[in-house]
């Protein structure tokens, strides 16, 4: 998986766009909100909307920059819109611009600051008459943003101390209050922000004094709507009312109804709909560890929260006072209970690692608030949670996909309570011994894996741990954590999971100094040099491991884990980083590598297999670059080589295994030696050429190159060998084998096969096009050495090879092209045989294609059709180039590809309208010509659509440009022309 960073986004010194946003701001207050506005008004002022939006947008992450600003941007706009309330008040029936108004509540609901909305006892009137008005704005669907502003702005005005009585009616005691009420319920169960400004409006209606005792009865109202109707909605708004209430109301109020608030969660449960979402679990956890944190004392003055100071760096947990007693509730261990399930969260995808975060953090408040020994209980209960799927003889990879869930949720937990400093020193390795498994918690399931979230969390968990511990707590388990850590921040294959092991090292390097070599390590593994996985395998990760202490970890990880992994970009990567350690000491770490690595030969696994023979392959790349000794190296590749053999040979060559196979032919192309060739059937891997052969037959192009890789190397190898002691080894290779090895490169010229994979044949084109030219190069380079040089290499065969490389170069795909002309300009360039008769190789028309290609400052590629095929056309003026270059140019015109097809019909529509009508002596080529080699191109190839169709193609742009106006003007001009094709007509 290739990873790159993104680019960083812009970052903010000042409100630099303070003078712009105001006039913007201004230009919407500046509107009249009780006239309508023309449509070029509306325009103009949407317009001004979406700059506003846009540009506040961009402050999002930096929004302290506005603070020192926002009470005289927020006051205006909220002022505008109380004006306008008291206006529709007095006068219900005119609206005013409703979009204006609209706009406006947009820009009071970008700045979503409730503390500068109007907030004066008088303003109750305003907002909840306008709220109430019948036909209103607010009750408009589309003004959401209307509803919500006026929502905050009741929720504000309900936070100051004043009786709501004062407005009821005479008649109608508690009538202000029930009217709230009212309001808000009936957007609780609304999709958008509505309910969540309703919910924070009836949270605080029942945290007053005076409207307090209303709160029971909304319980009971809310126990009969989650038995009734399940909605989604309903439910998240009503439980968002709850947790605001239990959070910030008085604890008397909590506990007076902390039976009827448990029950809640119990309907929750017993719903099948309910239960299963997931913001409804997420609140229900945050509901029940409220209750129990209002059912326990505050915390008191010995309280272990805060972490460890670093100026303090060795001051020990403060215990309990002796003789502290604490009567703890019932309903406590039955909230533990159920935040424990939660913790345990069974629905294991990614969005449901907030109810899992929720139970941690209610876990260790409560626990913050028991006594010792009961805190102690609650953390031996969560270290119990990694035991529940853990089985010893399996291990970490026998455990199920269920247990992600598990670990998930018990590292969070344990994060939560090391974060507030409730870890004894006694439970520090069992923790840390669990949280080693968990560092490393990667489960194959299906075409992917899971427990990135559970890494994630055991590093959170050990970042705590730094912040909170005692140094001398921390010694004995120092160097274990330090080598996990590094080898998880340079080896796992997520960048967040990198980043946050680095993270973890960082606070124990600052806050510790434990950590061997710490300051350098972290130098190596920062959060920059981890975020390019292929920075920290092959840079980083070599650099760490200069260190005694790290390098046999890093060396056992890489074969343990890496080389086994499921990501074949992994077990790639992991056998580089592995050379690059072991050639720090290649004669000690190779061979130890070498023996903890040929047991992966023999799993049922076939990725591991394949990352057994990649790493083997990349140890032999070392031994070749690092050895000078040739029988040292030798045997060192022969004690390579010929562990292949514990692989059966069908499984190397079977079709489906193409990674396997390309994995033996590269580790065959590393590690062969003369030796091994020499011996034949009698070699340690007898059947290596039957899977170098498999590799060339094989479908898929990169087993083809490793097999290719290892036929090279075998050539290297034989041709430094003495299997030939004649000085002129050429006499046992005929001419006519020699030709027929041509022949066979020239026909691989028209290979056009098509399959799935698009035009596979221009794989075998473009390996013909450099062998072609490679071998034409060598035959001249050696040419006065062959005996009969002409009937090794005629000058035919020449002309055949540099025509059809020349049609390559005109055809349809931008990367045939260009290596076909690079290919084309290495021939002509070439110095001509030095044999008799030389002249009989020069390319015809040599001097037209050096004007035309060879021009120093008109350099271009190839690729580029707009600078190609203006020139290429040229070239049928040369009779021998003439018909490879139209077929080619015929071909380009019936593609598909515009950046082709259409400079290609262009310039051969520019060039035939500057052709004559019929051939004469002072032009090489005429329109007639070029006619009758479009018809008899078509006519050779009747059965193939591929050749047919793009001449009718050529003929329509030809006939449609009236480039071929001249035809009829000749007397034999109609029997050449596209109609005595489809007609017949005899010549008479």
């Amino acid at each position: 998986m290739t990873e790159e960073l993104k680019g960083d986004e812009r970052l903010f010194a000042t409100f630099e766009n303070l003078g712009e946003l105001r006039k913007l701001q201004e230009s919407l207050l500046s509107t009249d909100l009780h006239n309508e506005s023309i449509p070029e008004e509306h325009e103009m002022e949407s317009l001004t909307l979406q700059k506003f939006v846009l540009m506040l947008d961009q402050y999002q992450e930096q929004s302290y920059l506005l603070d020192p600003f926002l009470e005289s941007l927020v006051t205006p706009v909220a002022e505008k819109l109380k004006d306008y309330a008291k206006g529709v008040i007095q006068n219900p029936t005119n609206h005013g611009n409703i979009r204006r108004v609209d706009r406006l509540a947009h820009v009071l609901y970008s700045y979503t600051l409730v503390r500068f909305f109007p907030h004066e006892i008088a303003d109750l009137s305003i907002a909840l008459d306008f709220m109430k008005l019948p036909d209103g704005l607010a009750q408009h669907s589309y003004l959401w943003s209307m509803r919500y502003v006026m929502l905050l702005w009741l929720y504000i005005i309900c936070i100051i101390p004043f009786d709501l009585s004062q407005f009821d009616e005479p008649d109608k005691v508690g009538g202000t209050a029930d009217s709230l009420q009212n309001i808000a319920k009936g957007y609780l169960s609304s999709p958008g922000l509505q309910r969540a400004a309703a919910a924070l409006l009836l949270s605080r209606l029942y945290m007053r004094k005076d409207t307090g005792s209303a709160f029971h009865q909304f319980i009971e109202w809310s126990s009969s709507q989650l038995a009734e109707k399940n909605d989604i909605f309903t439910t998240l708004g009503l439980l968002k009312v709850l947790c605001e209430v239990v959070k910030s109301g008085s604890a008397e109020q909590v506990q007076a109804e902390h039976v009827q608030l448990l029950s809640l969660s119990r309907i929750i449960q017993d719903s099948p709909s309910l239960s299963s979402n997931t913001v409804v679990r997420k609140y229900e956890s945050k509901l029940i560890s409220r209750i129990g944190l209002r059912l326990l004392p505050g915390s008191s003055g010995n309280s272990r929260r805060h972490a460890r100071s670093l100026v303090a760096g060795t001051a020990a947990i403060e215990p309990d006072e002796p003789g502290q007693e604490m009567d703890v509730p019932g309903e406590v261990d039955d909230i533990l209970g159920l935040l424990f399930e939660a913790l345990q969260d069974r629905v294991c995808s990614f969005p449901d690692t907030v109810v899992r975060w929720s139970a941690a953090k209610g876990v260790a408040r409560i626990a913050e608030r028991l006594p010792k020994d009961l805190c102690r209980e609650v953390f031996e209960t969560v270290l119990g949670l990694f035991e529940v799927h853990w089985v010893e003889a399996t291990g970490l990879y026998g455990l199920p996909a269920i247990s992600e869930g598990t670990w998930h949720g018990a590292c969070l937990a344990c994060a939560e309570i090391a974060r507030r400093s409730l870890v004894e020193p006694l439970h520090l390795p069992e923790l840390i011994g669990w949280l080693s498994k968990a560092l490393y918690f990667d489960l194959r399931k299906g075409a992917h894996s899971i427990g990135s979230s559970v890494r994630d969390a055991a590093a959170y968990v050990l970042w705590a741990l730094a912040r909170t511990q005692n140094q001398s707590s921390l010694i004995p388990h120092a160097t274990n954590l330090a080598q996990r850590l590094a080898t998880v921040a340079l080896y796992d294959r997520e960048i967040h999971i990198r980043r946050a092991a680095s993270a973890a090292f960082q606070e124990h390097v600052g806050r510790t100094a434990l950590f061997p070599h710490g300051i350098d390590v972290l130098g190596k593994t920062d959060f920059y040099a981890v975020s390019v996985r292929k920075h920290a395998f092959l840079i980083a990760a070599p650099q760490v491991a200069q260190h005694p202490e790290y390098r046999d970890f890093l060396v056992d990880h890489l074969v343990n884990v890496v080389l086994h992994h499921w990501d074949i970009s992994m077990r790639e990567l992991g056998s580089e980083s592995l050379r690059l350690i072991c050639s720090l000491d290649l004669e000690v770490l190779a061979p130890r590598a070498i023996q903890k690595i040929v047991p992966l030969l023999d799993s049922l696994d076939l990725a591991v297999v394949h990352g057994g023979l990649s790493a083997l392959s990349e140890i032999a790349v070392a031994y070749n670059g690092m050895i000078k000794d040739p029988a040292i190296l030798e045997d060192h590749l022969c004690n390579i080589f010929k562990h292949l053999n514990r692989v059966p040979e069908s499984t190397l060559t079977t079709t489906r295994n193409e990674l396997i196979t390309s994995a033996a032919c590269r580790l065959i192309a590393k590690s062969i030696t003369v030796t091994e060739i020499n011996l034949g059937p009698n070699s340690s891997v007898p059947g290596w050429k039957r899977i170098v052969d498999a590799g060339l037959k094989h479908r898929v192009s990169d087993v083809q190159i490793s097999a290719a890789e290892a036929m090279a190397t075998i050539s290297n190898l034989s041709d430094c060998s003495s299997d030939e002691d004649s000085a002129n080894s050429f006499e046992d290779m005929s001419s006519d084998v020699v030709n027929a090895f041509l022949d066979a490169l020239i026909d691989g010229l028209n290979d056009y096969t098509i399959d799935e994979r698009g035009d596979v044949g221009s794989w075998v084109r473009l390996v013909c096009i450099q062998g072609l030219t490679d071998l034409s190069l060598l035959f001249f380079a050696i040419a006065a050495s062959i005996p009969e040089f002409d009937s090794y290499f005629p000058p035919e065969k020449y002309l055949a090879i540099a025509a059809g490389i020349l049609k390559q170069g005109v055809e349809r795909l931008d990367n045939v092209r260009q290596i076909a002309g690079a290919c084309f300009m290495r021939l002509l360039q070439a110095s001509l045989p030095q044999v008799g008769g030389k002249d009989r190789w020069r390319l015809p028309g040599l001097q037209l294609v050096e004007e035309l290609f060879s021009s120093p400052s008109d350099q271009m590629s190839w690729s580029d059709g707009n600078w190609l095929f203006p020139r290429a056309l040229r070239l049928l003026e040369v009779p021998e180039f003439r018909n490879d270059v139209l077929l080619g140019i015929v071909i380009s015109i019936g593609s598909k590809t515009d950046s082709t097809q259409r400079p290609a019909a262009n310039s051969l529509v520019k060039f035939t309208q500057g052709l004559p009508l019929s051939p004469s002596a002072t032009s090489p080529y005429s329109v007639l010509e070029l006619v009758n080699d479009l018809i008899n191109h078509a006519k050779s190839n009747m059965a193939s659509n591929a050749v047919v169709v793009p001449v009718f193609q050529t003929f329509t742009i030809l006939l449609e440009a009236d480039a071929l106006r001249q035809v009829p003007q000749d007397p034999n001009g109609l029997r050449r022309s596209v109609y005595a094709y489809f007609t017949g007509t005899n010549e008479s």
